[in-house]
């Protein structure tokens, strides 16, 4: 994953220098963010099909992206509200799993392990109802289906 997100990176900071010397040249602040957002949006580079990929990546290729965004906040062509990209992956893999969760034509609907049957006690609420199995620790932060199922545990 470690070239996937240099190249990603590295396909964003590109234009990073036309809109620069674009600032230089007196467009207008909302203009080049307008244009940020046309051309380089990094987030939509980065959040496309990450649920499949962003277990993979390590603490650095994370960091790298995190980098980037916040040099984008700095120039001023990204929004300075804008949330951080661990936080908006968590979202979208939140919303993914949701959506599987509950619609049993979802193409990962099959993947899922049985919904657990014999709850004879009262233990604090889970995201869901299933079985969780036992695994080596590599498999459960990678995958997304496992990573999703233990997720937010203690």
């Amino acid at each position: 994953m470690c070239e996937h997100v240099q190249a990603t990176v590295s396909a964003c900071a590109s234009p990073l220098y036309a809109l620069r010397v674009l600032r230089a040249h007196g467009m207008p602040e909302t203009t080049l963010q307008t244009v940020y957002q046309a051309t380089v949006n990094v987030m939509a580079k980065v959040l496309y099909a990450a649920s499949a990929w962003w277990g993979f990546t390590s603490a650095s290729d994370r960091q790298r992206t995190e980098a980037f965004v916040g040099r984008a906040k700095r120039c001023g062509l990204c929004h300075a509200d804008q949330p951080p990209v661990t936080q908006l992956v968590e979202d979208a893999d939140d919303k993914l799993f949701q959506s599987v969760l509950h619609n049993p034509e979802h193409t990962l609907y099959q993947l899922l392990p049985d919904r657990r049957h014999d709850i004879t006690y009262s233990l604090r609420p889970r995201r869901h109802d299933l079985t969780l199995s036992r695994g080596s620790h590599c498999i459960y932060v990678c995958n997304f289906i496992l990573r999703q199922l233990f997720n937010d545990r203690y």
